[in-house]
């Protein structure tokens, strides 16, 4: 069924059940399922595939799933090793049961059945998934559940002939059941299928706490890791990670964040699972590279969320690299783990199986950054190393550090290995252009580089050379958009040594008449290496140009925004979060202002043309809708990065006014917070924002 955007219901109508006991325990009359025998490895790596409920939203049809599969073929994609074709929710007839109690698809969506349609897939050399749910079904809840007929659901998937089987967990938790004794009866059914047929299980519990409400760990997506590898070969370790048509990058680092607690659960044939991979669902192509760079070094199981058939080239080469997808597929299945602290930048390792270390540098940050570390720290012993770029194939030697360009956003991938024979081409790294002054201002670090018509900014690219051998007489060349003119960057080294750096500065000048909206600084990196001649490196960082600054008094939901972000949804601007209704807070409406779900933040250009600001904070009325839980954020208003206003945590019980002087200010930031508590039930409305400039 239609998992997050039923959880999305639960936000706005309560459907699902919230109250829960302390401690859960199996249903009563039921005894504890005896300790399963050992599974059979169905899938020593990973597997591979695409599911219907990110591309179609719910209802996927005959004709649907028969076009993807025929694409998985033709694209390729069947033979970098997506091979499963998996049937989400929604595909049983409105009463999902027959009389005499066998699961009935809905006629209108696959008016031949399913065994036809299984046989069509299998007819491609792929294999098929389906859907159900460990609770029972509930009219007005959940559309699908097998609790109660868990060995008759089993037998009659393996008489479809299914490979696979996805078990929800909403109508589970709807009934209150336990979710281990559950889990375990249906990998119980499933192993001893009337056919002897087997198929893989997909434990699929998404609820989590705060996301959800107040739950016991032991029925959260967060404890499944505990059990699930005797029972399953893969199993969800948080929330979805996102709604259909609508996958964030936030929410992609959330996932993969929960999903690395506990790498020492995956192994072959038994994976933690983070959900699915969502090219062009509102990520960038740079976003969504990194969620493919961290789904493959976690060993997690590679399926497609998106409409396959309307995806572009760079999705497809992405999600096919023959590179990373080795790295997913290491028969060792060993998860990648943090090296160093947590923060903005980090670095992440896998081991694998011949020795190899697979390396991430993630930049979690809004800005470009030069990510390092050392050979020494990810597990690698020696005075040379092999890097092979997995998503470039560039293969370099390094004295000891691996280091890249990263944009914001990103990650690099290389596969790392100890060296022999001649010496290769020195690792160097050309940077990202990199906007550090705008005007006599410093650009705080980590924040997106905005730049306005007028300006003046100093861009610098730094290049270092992490190779054992000097490279000799580095040079950048910095082009701009057109109109923009850039200095030169002044005398450069003859020569660049091992283990050193060089930095080279330009001062951009915008015109005045710039146009706003996306430009973008391409460096190219060019030096001489001995017996390899001049060689070069291209790179660039994308930047906004922003919008002409507000004038007079103005309410600023109405001014052009630079960019902003929600927690669920999209910022909406008079009405609250998603705009179902006016911006209403202890019951008195307010005309203007913007809506969002925490967290939040929401971006303006004001040039220094803004002397205050005013507005009401609040959580939205809507809330009330819901239930007791949630409905607490914390307001910020920020100027160029310094906190000009703070509202500490405000309740659904009450609201703030802000007035605040904006006297030279160039970027302005409202942001919300969850006040700690996560982001359920959290729907934050900044109202007025009457600015005067």
């Amino acid at each position: 069924m239609k998992r997050h955007l039923t959880a999305l219901l639960a936000l706005v109508t309560g459907l699902l059940a919230v109250s829960v006991p302390a401690q859960a325990t199996p249903a009563a009359g039921k005894a504890a399922a005896a300790p399963p025998a050992p599974q059979q490895v169905l899938s020593p790596t990973p597997y591979m595939g695409w599911n219907t409920y990110y591309a179609f939203g719910g209802d996927p049809t005959e004709a649907e799933i028969k076009s993807t599969a025929d694409f998985l073929v033709s694209s390729g994609l069947r033979d970098a090793g997506y091979q499963y074709v998996w049937i989400d929710g929604n595909w049983a007839a409105p009463t999902p049961r027959s009389a005499a109690g066998d699961l009935t698809p809905n006629p209108a969506q696959f008016p031949n059945g399913l065994a036809p349609l299984v046989d069509y897939i299998h007819s491609k050399g792929l294999k098929a998934g389906i859907y159900t749910d460990a609770g029972p079904y509930i009219p007005g809840k959940c559309g699908l559940g097998s609790n109660g007929y868990y060995q008759r659901d089993a037998d009659q998937f393996a008489a479809w002939k299914f490979d696979a089987v996805k078990v929800d967990y909403l109508c589970g938790i709807a009934a209150n059941l336990d979710p281990k004794t559950v889990y375990t009866e249906f990998a119980q059914a499933l192993r001893n299928n009337a056919s002897k047929r087997p198929m893989i299980f997909n434990l699929c519990n998404p609820v989590t706490s705060p996301d959800w409400g107040n739950y016991p760990e032991e029925q959260q997506s967060t404890y499944s890791w505990s059990y699930a590898p005797k029972i399953a070969q893969s199993w969800r370790t948080y929330t979805d990670v996102g709604f259909v048509d609508e996958i964030k990058f936030k929410d992609v680092l959330r996932n993969y964040d929960a999903n690395a607690r506990h790498p020492e659960a995956a192994g072959p044939g038994h994976f933690n699972d983070p959900d699915y991979l969502g090219p062009e669902h509102g990520m960038s192509d740079e976003e969504f590279r990194t969620q493919m760079t961290l789904w493959s070094v976690a060993a997690a199981p590679l399926v497609i969320g998106s409409d396959v058939t309307k995806l572009g080239k760079t999705s497809l080469s992405t999600l096919s690299d023959p590179d990373v997808l080795a790295i997913n597929q290491d028969p060792a299945v060993v998860q990648a783990v943090r090296v160093g602290a947590a923060g903005t930048t980090e670095t992440w390792v896998k081991r694998l199986a011949n020795g190899d270390r697979a390396v991430v540098l993630l930049n979690r940050g809004d800005s470009p950054a030069t990510l390092t570390t050392k050979a020494s720290s990810v597990g690698l012993s020696g005075h040379r190393f092999t890097l092979k770029n997995a998503w470039t194939n560039e293969v370099t030697e390094s004295a000891g550090t691996i280091s890249a360009a990263v944009p914001a956003h990103g990650a690099a991938l290389f596969r790392v290995s100890r060296a022999t024979g001649k010496p290769g081409v020195p690792h160097v790294v050309a940077g990202l252009p990199q906007v550090t002054r705008v005007g006599g201002d410093a650009v705080p670090a980590g924040t997106a580089p905005l730049v306005a018509g007028g300006d003046q900014a100093r861009v610098e690219v730094t290049v270092r050379n992490d190779g054992g051998q000097p490279v000799q007489a580095p040079r950048v060349d910095l082009a701009v958009p057109a109109g923009w003119t850039a200095g030169p960057p002044g005398t450069a080294p003859k020569l660049l040594a091992s283990n050193h750096s060089a930095t080279f500065a330009f001062t951009v000048t915008l015109p005045a008449t710039a146009e706003p909206g996306n430009a973008a600084l391409t460096a190219t990196t060019s030096y001489e290496v001995i017996g390899k001649g001049r060689l070069r490196q291209e790179t660039s960082t994308p930047l906004v140009v922003a919008p002409a600054a507000p004038h007079g008094d103005v309410a600023l939901s109405h001014h052009q925004w630079i960019s902003a972000t929600s927690g669920w949804m999209s910022p909406t601007v008079d009405n609250s979060v998603g705009g179902w209704s006016p911006i209403s807070m202890l019951g008195q409406v307010h005309p203007t202002g913007i809506g969002v779900a925490s967290p939040s933040t929401v971006r303006y250009y004001l040039g220094g043309r803004c002397s205050r600001l005013t507005a009401t904070v609040g959580i939205d009325d809507a809330v009330r809708n819901v239930g007791p839980e949630g409905g607490t954020s914390t307001f910020q208003i920020i100027g160029d990065g310094k906190v000009l206003y703070d509202s500490g945590v405000v309740t659904r019980d009450d609201v703030q006014q802000a007035d605040v002087d904006l006297t030279g200010v160039r970027v302005l930031d409202l942001v919300v917070g969850d006040a700690g508590d996560g982001g359920y039930n959290d729907r934050a409305d900044w109202a007025g924002l009457n600015a005067t400039c």
